[in-house]
């Protein structure tokens, strides 16, 4: 998780290898800390509310935090990460989706205990372009409909 974030910053550029190094060091810390008592790998989808990170109109405090380390405010972090990105950092898997209606993909994925192979991973391809360009899947059309007295 802290390796894509990074990596988003580095294709958004301006930002020096070594502040990406920092950032990325202080976000796995941030991380490993946070999930400290809440990580079940008997149990993986247990807790995985509290192991989402979002940035959604809000900056997630773990990235501020790690970005505050290389001096980036949160309105840069805006400027450069994808508007709307939801990562969700699990026992076995790490997936991500940019925008409310985009696809899930997976980063990360390793065998469970008890010899459970892992499921197919499903777009890579659409997934990889996704979050390069930071594109979304296009919105949903909604029919409106007007009520009145």
């Amino acid at each position: 998780a802290a390796a894509f974030v990074t990596r988003l910053l580095r294709a958004a550029g301006g930002i020096g290898e070594e502040q990406l190094r920092r950032f990325r060091e202080r976000l796995q810390e941030e991380l490993r800390e946070h999930y400290k008592h809440h990580w079940f790998p008997l149990v993986p989808s247990k807790g995985s509310g509290y192991r989402c990170i979002r940035i959604n109109h809000q900056m997630d405090p773990l990235v501020g935090k790690a970005a505050g380390v290389i001096g980036l405010s949160h309105e840069r972090l805006f400027q450069l990460l994808p508007n709307e990105l939801t990562l969700w950092v699990d026992p076995f898997e790490v997936s991500y989706r940019i925008g409310e209606d985009g696809s899930i993909c997976v980063l990360y994925e390793s065998p469970q205990p008890g010899g459970k192979a892992p499921k197919a991973l499903e777009s890579r391809s659409s997934c990889k372009e996704e979050w390069r360009t930071g594109r979304s899947s296009p919105s949903k059309n909604y029919n409106m409909m007007t009520v009145s007295n």
